[in-house]
């Protein structure tokens, strides 16, 4: 495992730093005086680091998906990375709920649509040798959108179910030619 850079620990810092801050106050209300106040470090720092709130919210996020997708191809299934995405949000409920609250620019829910299209696009291109094919990539999106809706309504309480039903959802509601593609590369079942 690699070990984490300076940096890195910085950023998890002012990760931390906003967690605490979205207890009391709304993402919206947040500064990133607030946030660097709290995490004891300049403003410099986090600029240096980051280019807004929300650009830290979504690498925090960032963070959080490839620990659920990293195993994805190598054994696990897309349901095995779901469920694993589903029980690291749910460790972080309040910071993720009131992050998809917003949904201006650089939301974190148009964030997380980029990331899932990219990973999807990137492991059927490593499984098969290239790019998957425009009508897949049509569906991708689909696919990707209407998940990231679920999400967004199970981490603001609007769907109450575990994260291996909220998985079961997601994995039933594929597309059948996605479906299909998915059973070829040994990613699904």
């Amino acid at each position: 495992m690699a070990e984490i850079t300076k940096n890195e620990k910085t950023k998890y810092l002012l990760a931390q730093s906003m967690k605490e801050c979205l207890k009391s106050t709304p993402v919206d209300n947040i500064t990133v005086k607030q946030i660097t106040e709290h995490a004891g470090i300049t403003r410099q720092t986090f600029y240096r680091n980051f280019l807004d709130k929300f650009d830290l919210i979504n690498w925090y996020f960032e963070k959080i998906l490839h620990k659920s997708f990293e195993h994805m191809g190598m054994g696990e299934t897309v349901y095995d990375s779901l469920v694993k995405k589903f029980n690291y949000i749910l460790e972080e409920r309040n910071f993720f709920a009131a992050a998809f609250r917003y949904d201006e620019q650089n939301s974190l829910r148009e964030h997380d649509f980029v990331l899932i299209m990219d990973f999807y696009q990137n492991l059927i291109k490593e499984k098969t040798g290239k790019a998957p094919d425009k009508n897949i990539v049509y569906l991708l999106e689909m696919y990707c959108r209407s998940s990231i809706y679920m999400t967004v309504r199970w981490v603001l309480g609007e769907i109450t179910c575990s994260p291996k039903e909220l998985a079961s959802i997601l994995v039933d509601a594929m597309p059948a030619k996605l479906t299909e593609l998915f059973s070829e590369l040994h990613i699904l079942a």
